[in-house]
């Protein structure tokens, strides 16, 4: 029996044969990479235990990034050609802003916007730079996706696949 505060009483319910073991745990391991890294001195760490990224996957990424960064570069070009040459035939023209007008039913479609530019249209031209900057990173979605189906990496396929579909249906259900 046990007394607290001279008040307060206690009855334990071990017996004084009761015997305490202590058991020693193993020493804790790292939880992560970081807690490892922090263990480890600058001259431990193993050059050839750092994972590179295989050729392919090098060339896949030169590829990707080449193709957003002339994709933009391409895009960006044409919609400036097209808008000074907007801009030199109609350029001194007053802006009516009290009535919305919007696109003509030419640049609703690409086919429209095509045969705009071939048919010299200044406006059709700064449209298809916007099809362009549009098409770009549609372009990286299916040749990530070409590229994944070659490694057959299936995690990556579906995930491609679903961007894909996404962005299909918004310009399909944007069209309509």
């Amino acid at each position: 029996m046990y007394e607290f505060n001279s008040s307060f009483r206690w009855n334990s319910s071990a017996s004084p044969e009761t015997e305490v073991v202590a058991i020693s745990l193993p020493t804790e391991e790292p939880d992560s990479d970081i807690q490892q890294l922090e263990q480890l001195n600058s001259s431990e760490i193993d050059v050839s235990q750092i994972v590179s990224k295989t050729p392919s996957e090098q060339q896949l990424e030169y590829i990707l990034s080449n193709l957003l960064k002339y994709g933009v570069l391409i895009a960006s070009t044409v919609v400036l050609l097209g808008g000074v040459l907007y801009l030199i035939h109609h350029g001194s023209e007053p802006a009516t802003y009290q009535v919305f007008h919007g696109e003509p039913s030419e640049f609703r479609s690409p086919t429209g916007v095509m045969n705009a530019v071939l048919s010299g249209s200044r406006r059709g031209i700064i449209q298809l730079g916007l099809l362009l900057l549009i098409a770009t990173p549609i372009l990286r979605v299916v040749i990530s996706l070409l590229a994944f189906i070659l490694q057959r990496e299936l995690t990556y396929i579906v995930v491609t696949l679903l961007v894909l579909a996404s962005l299909t249906y918004s310009l399909v259900s944007a069209y309509f």
